[in-house]
């Protein structure tokens, strides 16, 4: 039967790309998977991204081969997704695929029954057998022969893995032989995940564990915080290393800022160039504490070089933040960021010698015979090895790299991925007001502001629902529990760095609808999905930091904060019982339980409930928020509020009161602000 290519319709980049492919591909829906059950063919689902690699790859050799395709089309229904628009599908095959090989990644191939069941998989093929990998045609006609002549087989197989991943999926339950475990919460615990991340720090480089090498932030902002609240300094020491050989290898974008995926070596030096919107985010965030804790200007300096980054390359003109940037171009990874040591040279002529010094820029090129600019040695250092001034050096390289992102500008660009992401808009706004509480730079509060003035405009569905995906004028997709989770912190942040009341109250009214929705009865954790999406095998709770973090575990912060902030004692206990839960996990895997870490190390430490009181409150936002207080919960009002805890019986006289509090307990008021946070 003829089929045609049906993603031409679709609005995601990377669907797009597959658009013109000779293979009969489906966007994910209904129309796919009842047509696999009437002509009772298996279903090719095949997941990736619009800047992964191996993807292209894998569409230049196979899908767009004429031959390729025609046995695809003759013996499969076959599925394009994006895993960034779909990650729902996403995370439930990819379970399956790492449960049937051991390992996963993307491109993700995954066959399924017609009923959407998974039972065989892996991710990148070869055009012929190599690399031990059969080919990807050997593998089509192998599952095509299976499912033809033993096809009970196939669905018992089936049939075991959709057991297996419920069974993987039932965990937060109490068993009634469960002993009462040991309390999470102690400073021992704090002290042993300190320990567990020091062990697979990289003395040398920074970082954690071996190449590839990913910028794990919240390991890094677990040790600053630790430091903290204990004075060990070696904590502070392999946190600031870590983003001080981020900032001056080749993973960070010297020319242009902001930082890239992973490094593949290391020494930060070569990256996988695909820059994402989270990575970035989620590094200006602890780039903000960074620069909160020593007022070092390196950390504010390369805040305010990716901040503007982010405008100039991720920015709509509606202030919605874009994905990705595509890590090829001309076909060709890396081809926009990399130089050679003449064109270096014709463009900054007698500066040349000196900038190429410093960036490490030769002759043979220090990758794949081209330049990455990286530094090793730090500039004060250089500086004061050649006699020169430190400022004059800075100016120098300042005006050439001005010079090289010009004329950067007129090649050919990597790939756009131009959709608009809810969850990972939010953790945008949320590093835009970080990155305004560090650096008080009036721009990144009002990019935060309008931004969400974005969200609530184009992706705000009814009755307290939320859009996942949006592009040009076109929202779709029902959020999921990251997107909503993330949202919800957005909110938060921007009622510290504004005072606004209003962003809390929209911030509870996500908390009650997650609770109508997404919540599992008894374990106190949220599945992924709404509870009326149908097109999904399994449910799934995700509670995994990755490279984003859990929306599990920010749920469990949000609920903590607006459990303060409302006197929902309620909310607390769920909190504290979905991170008792994990318990042990927590401890012994910190960096893969980052987020839910901070949150043991932030109770452990006590929360600071500060309200600020006065008509001129405004003036003093600064000082506040320049200052590092990771465990504090904040309020600001001009005169007191009695629908808020924090904030009732609080309305000083005159000038502006400052009150720290301890489960609603208060010290005396303090109005001198310099004292007041001296005191914390």
């Amino acid at each position: 039967m003829e089929h045609t290519n049906k993603l031409i319709h679709e609005t995601s980049p990377y669907l797009l790309q597959h658009a013109h492919n000779p293979v009969n591909w489906h966007p994910w829906g209904q129309e796919a998977l009842e047509l696999a059950k009437r002509e009772d063919k298996p279903i090719l689902v095949s997941i990736g991204y619009a800047a992964c690699h191996w993807c292209h790859v894998m569409e230049r050799e196979s899908f767009e081969n004429e031959a390729t395709a025609k046995i695809m089309n003759a013996y499969f229904v076959n599925i394009k997704i994006d895993r960034e628009e779909r990650p729902d599908i996403d995370h439930i095959y990819m379970d399956a695929v790492q449960a049937m090989t051991g390992s996963g990644g993307w491109p993700l191939n995954v066959f399924l029954t017609p009923e959407g069941k998974p039972f065989f998989g892996g991710t990148y093929f070869p055009p012929v057998k190599a690399y031990n990998r059969n080919s990807w045609t050997d593998i089509l006609e192998s599952i095509h022969t299976a499912y033809t002549e033993r096809k009970h087989e196939i669905e018992s197989q089936a049939e075991n893995m959709v057991a297996h991943l419920n069974n993987a999926n039932s965990f937060g339950f109490a068993r009634p032989k469960d002993k009462e475990p040991a309390s999470v919460f102690t400073q021992e615990n704090v002290d042993t995940v300190a320990e567990n991340i020091l062990k697979q720090a990289d003395k040398e480089w920074g970082g954690f564990g071996n190449a590839p090498k990913f910028p794990q932030v919240f390991s890094i902002q677990f040790l600053l915080r630790h430091y903290h609240f204990t004075k060990d300094k070696r904590a502070l020491e392999q946190a600031l290393l870590s983003l001080d050989k981020m900032i001056y290898g080749g993973i960070y974008d010297q020319i242009g800022g902001g930082f890239a995926r992973y490094s593949t070596d290391a020494k930060w030096l070569a990256p996988h160039f695909e820059k994402m919107l989270y990575d970035n985010a989620l590094l200006i965030e602890v780039l903000s504490e960074a620069y909160q804790l020593t007022q070092k200007q390196l950390y504010a300096d390369t805040i305010n070089h990716t901040m503007q980054f982010i405008q100039r390359e991720m920015l709509s003109g509606e202030y919605g933040f874009y994905s990705a940037l595509d890590a090829d171009s001309e076909g060709v990874e890396g081809k926009f960021y990399t130089w050679s040591k003449q064109e270096i040279e014709d463009l900054l002529g007698a500066d040349a010698p000196l900038f190429c010094e410093v960036y490490n820029v030769s002759e043979t090129g220090n990758w794949e015979h081209t330049n990455i600019l990286w530094i090793t040695e730090t500039v004060e250092r250089i500086a004061e090895n050649k006699g020169l001034d430190i400022g004059q050096l800075r100016q120098s390289l300042q005006k050439s790299r001005e010079i090289l992102l010009d004329a950067r500008s007129y090649r050919v660009r990597p790939l756009l991925d131009d959709k608009i992401l809810l969850g990972w808009n939010a953790m945008m706004n949320i590093a835009c007001s970080k990155a305004f509480a560090a650096t008080g730079n009036i721009l990144y509060h009002q990019l935060a502001i309008d931004n969400m003035g974005f969200l609530e405009q184009r992706m705000m569905g009814s009755n307290g629902s939320w859009f996942h995906t949006y592009k040009k004028g076109q929202a779709k997709i029902g959020a999921f529990l990251d997107d909503y989770a993330c949202l919800i912190r957005a909110y938060i942040c921007l009622q510290e760095i504004t005072g606004s009341e209003t962003y809390l109250l929209r911030a509870k009214e996500i908390v009650e609808f997650l609770s109508e929705n997404f919540s599992e009865d008894g374990t106190g954790y949220y599945f992924y999905t709404h509870q009326n999406q149908t097109d999904v095998i399994v449910r799934k709770k995700e509670v995994y930091d990755g490279a984003t973090p859990s929306g599990n575990a920010v749920m469990a912060l949000n609920l903590h904060y607006l459990s303060v902030i409302f006197d929902r004692n309620e909310w607390l206990l769920q909190a504290q019982k979905m991170v008792e839960s994990l318990g042990n996990a927590i401890v012994r895997y910190p960096t893969s339980f980052g987020v839910w870490a901070s949150f043991v190390q932030q109770t452990v430490a006590g929360i600071n409930e500060i309200a600020v009181v006065g008509k001129d409150f405004t003036q003093t936002l600064p000082i506040i928020l320049n200052a590092y207080l990771p465990n504090k919960i904040i309020q600001f009002s001009f005169s007191g509020n009695q629908n808020f805890p924090m904030l009732q019986h609080k309305s000083p006289a005159s000038g502006i009161g400052y009150y720290l509090c301890r489960d609603y307990v208060c010290k005396e008021v303090e109005f001198d602000l310099e004292r007041f946070l001296a005191n914390m």
